[in-house]
């Protein structure tokens, strides 16, 4: 796998431990050791991945994010936030904000190099069919609104449909569990965000007979859940 990556810390011993890493699985890669120098460079060169420190000098990491997200030009690029911060509000600002993954210091290189990976391959990936989503036995038909294990329907209510549909839909990225209200209940929503939990359990067991599908569903510890690529 080939790309142009863009890493972004004030440490300039962890990008050379990240740039050599990566360089050696075929990356090309730039550096940054400031947020405004990473603007700078994303909007000459359009990296293809950012991987992107929180604490930086001139703009955090999550502005930064914030500002790429929120441009149509940048929106695109995907993200992988890294932090030495491992406190749970640094995590979900950051997904919230649309990075793609995360991952603490310190921090293993080969894990690091799976990400950077992952996360290429699904920002690459040819877009799904419009009226259909699937993964393994599991299938959504969008047009009809109804799910489906092989051949036969699957009785979920609407919110377990509309949370299945969201995690097929972006596999393998991890969502806050007030992403998954905000985008499954509305921004007006006022319960516990406990409802989550009891909606996955309960979808896992009406996806027992598709037993890789109910376990890609899975908890990410201290941030929510993501559904993993099968």
């Amino acid at each position: 796998m080939t790309g142009k990556i863009l890493i972004v810390d004030d440490e300039e011993n962890i990008r050379q431990l990240v740039k050599y890493n990566l360089e050696k699985e075929g990356f090309s890669c730039r550096e940054a050791s400031d947020g405004q120098a990473c603007l700078d460079i994303v909007r000459r060169e359009r990296p293809d991945l950012i991987v992107l420190d929180i604490m930086l000098p001139a703009k955090d990491g999550l502005e930064v994010c914030r500002i790429l997200k929120s441009q149509r030009a940048t929106a695109g690029i995907p993200i992988i936030m890294l932090t030495a911060k491992a406190e749970e509000v640094d995590t979900i600002l950051g997904l919230e904000m649309g990075a793609d993954d995360y991952i603490t210091k310190p921090f293993s290189p080969r894990e690091l190099t799976a990400r950077v990976k992952a996360v290429l391959r699904r920002s690459q990936k040819e877009p799904l069919q419009a009226d259909e989503l699937s993964a393994g036995q599991v299938r959504l038909n969008l047009l009809r609104h109804e799910a489906f294990l092989g051949d036969e329907r699957l009785e979920l209510t609407p919110k377990e449909y509309e949370l299945l549909k969201l995690l097929l839909a972006n596999a393998g990225r991890a969502f806050s569990r007030d992403q998954l209200l905000e985008t499954v209940w509305g921004y007006e929503y006022a319960g516990d965000s406990r409802t989550v939990d009891v909606h996955i359990r309960h979808l896992r067991l009406k996806l027992a007979g598709a037993p890789d599908v109910a376990q890609a569903i899975e908890t990410v510890r201290g941030v929510g859940y993501r559904l993993a690529e099968l």
